[in-house]
């Protein structure tokens, strides 16, 4: 299994003391690589990387992902150039639209797919210590300006994450990777293949070389029931979101605008009373270890190439690590039973 890996990803909503601790917890086992989000209002993925990664032997690193709408391309280069120093040729970079923006008063920087794009040509201009200018759509470098730091030896693989027709073809044509987030469900995987498809046939690259990396909220105890019902809680912020955007569930509108409703006013309990069965085993890894295992090779089996499970990893997140470190590791990594 090789080429199917496992990861996990964090929410940016920790102290310095804690980012440095779930690191070390996580570099016990062999995850393949560490995410942290970008959304808002949650702190900017970059501080958490950085505090982490001087604890990580292993796995490679990268935000999941960053909006060049909040966070500008020649940042996004900075700050990955910063981080590959610290972990040379073990760096990612994840680049999405963004989602939550308007809340938060930030502007999507529009034509949307475009910019994207354009912060990806931008970041491998900088990264590639390029300084003849740059004019695009959405962006643009005047001649001379160039990066004035330390370069990365190799450049860092893009993930582009997105669960759109036109974007994930895009990623077909730029990326390395695309990150289906919020999803466990293995029937949007050939989907989202098909889109990726698309733009690998415009460039000219084989199919298959953009791997799909997917992943969502995940708990995970040895009480079964417990951690359901803490997964429902926890997806419930994210389910309004995702859910209309999967072509292969049927979401009543309805329950979305009460899931929203009861998001909103932070009444997750009643939120997640509205989640059935069904609908959590398609938007969360819920369950014993036993339950990840299955769903883990659900979708290894649909065609994912990565399974990242998301936070916050258990009923308490340290004890939810290692119990996918121990026991769903080793057993869809096959070092185990």
């Amino acid at each position: 299994m090789s080429h199917q890996q496992l990861s996990i990803a964090f929410q940016t909503d920790k102290s310095a003391a804690e980012y440095i601790a779930l690191a070390k917890i996580v570099d016990e086992f062999d995850f393949d690589a560490v995410s942290v989000y970008c959304d808002a209002p949650f702190q900017p993925s970059y501080g958490p990387l950085l505090l982490m990664a001087p604890h990580l032997r292993r796995a490679r690193i990268g935000p999941a992902a960053v909006s060049p709408s909040r966070i500008h391309p020649i940042d996004i280069a900075s700050e990955t150039a910063l981080l590959e120093s610290l972990l040379p040729g073990r760096t990612y970079i994840g680049i999405a639209r963004g989602a939550w923006l308007a809340e938060h008063g930030i502007p999507e920087r529009k034509p949307a797919i475009q910019a994207i794009r354009e912060a990806v040509e931008i970041v491998r201009y900088l990264l590639n210590g390029q300084s003849e200018g740059y004019s695009g759509e959405v962006f643009k470098l005047a001649p001379g300006v160039r990066a004035t730091y330390p370069l990365p030896s190799e450049r860092p693989p893009i993930m582009i994450g997105s669960w759109g027709q036109k974007l994930c073809a895009l990623a077909g044509e730029i990326a390395d990777e695309v990150k289906v987030g919020g999803s466990t469900n293995p029937d949007v995987v050939p989907v989202i293949q098909g889109y990726i498809a698309a733009g690998e046939q415009v460039a000219q690259r084989e199919a298959g070389t953009v791997g799909i990396a997917i992943g969502a909220v995940c708990v995970c105890d040895e009480d079964r029931e417990a951690a359901r019902t803490a997964a429902r809680r926890s997806v419930a912020l994210y389910l309004p979101v995702v859910a209309p955007l999967d072509p292969t569930v049927q979401v009543e509108p309805e329950l979305v605008e009460r899931l929203r409703a009861h998001a909103d006013r932070h009444e997750y309990d009643q939120a997640g009373a509205l989640i059935s069965d069904e609908l959590l085993e398609k938007f969360a890894f819920a369950g014993n270890p036993t339950d990840l295992i299955r769903q883990a090779e659900g979708l290894f089996a649909a065609g994912a190439a990565r399974v990242e499970f998301g936070t916050p990893h258990g009923i308490e997140s340290a004890k939810g690590i290692r119990l996918i470190g121990e026991q769903v590791i080793p057993a869809l990594k096959g070092t185990g039973r």
